[in-house]
Order: C-alpha cells, then sequence, then structure tokens
C-alpha cells in the first residue's frame, strides 16, 4: 500500500510517500480501504518528533480515516465488507489500508459523502467527550471555544448550538469570525484585537460556563478569569506552552474545576465508550443536518506536505483531508 511516513523529525517537506506492507486485521479488528484521512495538529506534533505513537499504532500519522471495509478480524461481528465507515485511530491513518479496533468503527452519517466522513470522527469524539461527557454542557449554558475556526472548534460552536447553548468563540481575523457566525456563533472575539475576558463579560456578565482552549499555559490565567461561578475549564491542547501560574483563590472563589485531557493514549475501552457515545448523540445530529463536517480543502496523499503548510499557516477554516483516490467497491 501507499503510505505517507516521516523520514525523520523536522519541516513538513520530511514527510514522504513510499510502499508498505498491506496491514492486516487482527482479533477485534477491521481493515478499512481509505478512501480519505484526517489531518490534524497532533500530526503536526508527530512530524516534529514531540508526539509519538502510542505502544501498538503504526508509526506513520493520521488519527482519523474514512472509507470502506476491506476486512474483518477474528471475531468481529456487526460490519459488513464494502461498508462505508469511518474511524479513529492512534496512528496510521495517512495509507491506503488500516486496520481499526472495532470499537472505533462508525458508520458513515447519512447523507454524508464518503471522503468528508474523514473530517468527523477526531473532532467528534474530542468535543463530545470534553464538552458534553466531562465538563457538562447544558442548554442555555454559555460556551466559549478558542480557535473557533479550526476543525475542533467548527465542530463544538455546531453541536452547542444543536443542543441549545450559547457560544462565544475566539479567532484570529474577521473572516474566520464570520464563518464562526454562520455556524452558530454568537459572539465572535478577534484575539489579535481584543481581550476576550473582556469581551465575553460584555456579551454575558456572569461569565463563560464552559470554555474550551487549545491554547494552554498563556491563557490559563484568564481562562480562569472568564469562568463563571461553577465554570468548568478544559484544556485540550498547549499550542502556546504548557507551563502557567494560577491563582487558586480565584479558583476556590467560583467553586470552579479545570481539567486538562488528551485522547490519542486513552486504552481503547475509553475510546470504544467515546465512539458509542459520538454515535448514540453526535450521529443523529449529522444525518438531520443540524451538524456537518466543514471541510476546508482536500489533498492528494502525496501532497501531505503541503496540507501540513496550510494547516500550520492557520489559514483554514474547519478541516484539511488526504485523499487516496480509492472507490467504493463495485464503483
Amino acid at each position: 500500500m501507499r503510505a505517507v511516513v516521516v523520514e525523520e523529525p523536522g519541516g513538513p517537506r520530511v514527510l514522504r510517500e513510499v510502499e508498505l506492507p498491506d496491514p492486516r486485521p487482527g482479533p477485534g479488528e477491521v481493515l478499512v480501504r481509505v478512501a480519505a484521512a484526517g489531518v490534524n495538529r497532533a500530526d503536526v506534533m508527530q512530524r516534529q518528533g514531540r508526539y509519538p505513537a502510542p505502544p501498538g499504532a503504526p508509526e506513520h500519522p493520521g488519527l482519523e480515516v474514512s472509507g470502506w471495509v476491506q476486512a474483518l478480524g477474528e471475531g468481529v461481528a456487526g460490519w459488513a465488507v464494502g461498508e462505508p465507515v469511518c474511524a479513529l485511530l492512534g496512528g496510521g491513518g495517512y495509507a491506503e489500508l488500516v486496520a481499526v479496533p472495532a470499537g472505533q468503527l462508525l458508520p458513515v452519517p447519512a447523507g454524508v459523502d464518503v471522503v468528508d466522513a474523514a473530517a468527523l470522527p477526531e473532532v467528534s469524539a474530542t468535543v463530545w467527550s470534553n464538552v458534553f461527557t466531562l465538563a457538562g454542557l447544558r442548554p442555555g449554558e454559555l460556551l466559549l471555544v478558542h480557535g473557533g475556526s479550526s476543525g475542533i472548534g467548527t465542530m463544538a460552536v455546531q453541536l452547542a448550538r444543536a443542543v441549545g447553548a450559547r457560544v462565544a468563540v475566539t479567532a484570529g481575523s474577521p473572516a474566520k469570525l464570520a464563518a464562526c457566525e454562520r455556524l452558530g456563533a454568537q459572539l465572535g472575539v478577534d484575539y489579535h484585537r481584543e481581550d476576550f475576558v473582556a469581551a465575553v463579560r460584555a456579551f454575558e456578565p456572569a461569565g463563560a460556563d464552559v470554555v474550551l482552549d487549545v491554547v494552554g499555559g498563556p491563557y490559563l490565567a484568564r481562562n480562569v478569569d472568564v469562568l463563571a461561578t461553577g465554570g468548568r475549564l478544559v484544556v485540550i491542547g498547549v499550542q502556546g506552552g504548557a507551563r502557567a501560574e494560577l491563582d487558586l483563590g480565584v479558583l476556590l472563589a467560583k467553586r470552579a474545576s479545570v481539567h486538562a485531557t488528551t485522547l490519542r493514549a486513552r486504552p481503547a475501552a475509553e475510546k470504544a465508550a467515546v465512539v458509542a457515545g459520538v454515535r448514540d448523540h453526535v450521529w443523529p445530529l449529522v444525518a438531520d443536518g443540524a451538524v456537518r463536517p466543514v471541510v476546508h480543502e482536500r489533498f492528494a496523499l502525496g501532497d501531505a506536505a503541503r496540507a501540513h503548510e496550510v494547516l500550520e499557516s492557520s489559514a483554514h477554516v474547519g478541516k484539511l483531508l488526504l485523499t487516496t483516490g480509492a472507490r467504493a467497491p463495485g464503483a
């Protein structure tokens, strides 16, 4: 099979398309013929040598794919060869074939193109597990999403609005803020020009009930400042740095909480539980059209370096995909 590997840690040009042996599905696994793979910040970190694949996962990048079931491993039931699927991975998505634990497989939602379905698994799992399962966002509450125009951000905006919550976002340009507003955000803050704490407080004096943050250290104190009483801050990335100082007195006075989570290295059973929650709660919203994949651009598999350059430029809104050119069985 064709696959994209990281030859050595470095910039986007260390990504190379090579031939690798076809994987075989082990017990409890499903072999997927890949139509497309999502491109994520974690892939960039892996390429840079800062985020190795977890034990047992393929060493080449790729945390989510879409395609068709190619073969079933021993003990797998409930899936059929040729069925359109998408999947959450520990790695290996930048390839024509990938073996996936059956618990991390999802059907392609009704009304979604198979290629575009690759934009859904990682962001859906991240937002559902953090904003809803962990932070418990409720109808009427205010969610603040940092990086609202990112893949995770565009999913968070849509899901929160679909369940009746209010949404504020930060983003780096008027065009990105406008894109978030079209998806349902009610407040947009240009972080280059505005203080998000002041802007959110002007919109809702009580503050934000839930904050979803990918920046990390530089935003920690201000994220706690913007929280409402009983608010919940969930940190899922440290793009700005991993260290900060926090006045615990402010946290105590607000009876607030700070959570920090990752998804990739969780045990298979935990990932399967997250995926099951996505299928039960998110997929019906996608099928109804209330939530949709937001795809900025598609690239051929061999153009992975260019896709990484676009991702790192932050010029995109939504997701970037790598496509293999594969077709449905019998097409």
